[in-house]
């Protein structure tokens, strides 16, 4: 069983949405409004302040970013540090947030709401596509988490955070998805004490990592769901990694610390931090963006 090595510190109240881009690694700290991109050689940190929780950013094929903020997509310039609105999401429910996303062969992205008090299956996925938001019509959670798409873009996996459950969905051409069928379930046996499945991406081939918040592990699984690969951490909430670097073969991971107590705090000092490890199987080829 591999270990997972301390790379930075930042002490994120939710750390989340990594994701390599160029030859650097940008994530956001959710709850502290806060998006960042780390140089590993330089171990320069920058960070922009965002006007609203922020899950993710993105890269675009027009220039710049596109970050998901509490409200909807925005375009993000790094550069000026400005966010324009793209389109308001599920304006009528004001205590729901994005959460997770990812890019399709097609360059669309896919990206879930959830309710932030983590209580009501109020979450969605959407598909912003050219600049135009759609329903992808999955069935509603509360904490949306993924998509991750295969390299193919045939494949979503749909991640049900608090069902402990991961769902695998067939896509049309057109970015339809079939109502899809069970992949993973945490819900028994020794996987019942393995926490609840977080954010998720696909490597090259075609593998499904996944972060366990409450579990201290990321895990890889095959397409046919079977478990290659488990790295252990010295926190509790694994949030999401991403996979970069020069090969594509190191793995950065986020952390929380939301949820701990003081005294599991005073036991995870290194809680919301920035973590790596080595992977036999490198990052899926990169995609931007078609907005």
């Amino acid at each position: 069983m591999a270990q997972a090595e301390h790379l930075l510190s930042v002490g994120a109240e939710l750390g989340e949405g990594p994701i390599w881009i160029g030859d650097a690694l940008w994530f956001v700290d959710i709850k502290r409004n806060t998006v960042f991109r780390f140089d590993p050689e330089t171990r320069d940190l920058a960070s922009w302040a965002a006007p609203e929780h922020v899950g993710w950013v993105l890269p675009s094929a027009e220039g710049g970013l596109i970050a998901g903020l509490k409200s909807g997509p925005h375009r993000f310039l790094p550069e000026t540090g400005t966010f324009e609105l793209i389109a308001h999401i599920q304006a009528d429910l004001p205590d729901n947030r994005l959460n997770d996303a990812a890019i399709d062969a097609e360059g669309r992205i896919w990206f879930g709401t959830m309710d932030n008090l983590e209580e009501s299956e109020t979450g969605r996925v959407f598909v912003l596509d050219n600049g135009t938001v759609r329903e992808a019509g999955l069935d509603p959670v509360t904490i949306t988490n993924g998509p991750a798409i295969s390299p193919c873009g045939s494949i979503v996996y749909h991640v049900d955070t608090l069902a402990r459950k991961v769902i695998r969905h067939q896509v049309a051409q057109d970015g339809t998805p079939d109502a899809g069928t069970l992949f993973l379930d945490f819900n028994s046996g020794d996987r019942a004490d393995w926490g609840y499945p977080d954010g998720a991406i696909c490597d090259a081939e075609g593998g499904v990592w996944l972060g366990f918040y409450a579990g201290s592990a990321a895990r890889r699984f095959a397409p046919d769901g079977s478990l290659t690969d488990e790295v252990r951490f010295p926190v509790s909430n694994v949030t999401k990694i991403a996979l970069g670097g020069a090969d594509g073969r190191t793995a950065y991971a986020t952390s929380a610390r939301q949820g701990l107590s003081e005294k599991q705090l005073a036991s995870q000092p290194l809680a919301g931090d920035l973590f790596a490890f080595r992977t036999a199987i490198p990052a899926a080829p990169s995609r931007n963006a078609n907005t």
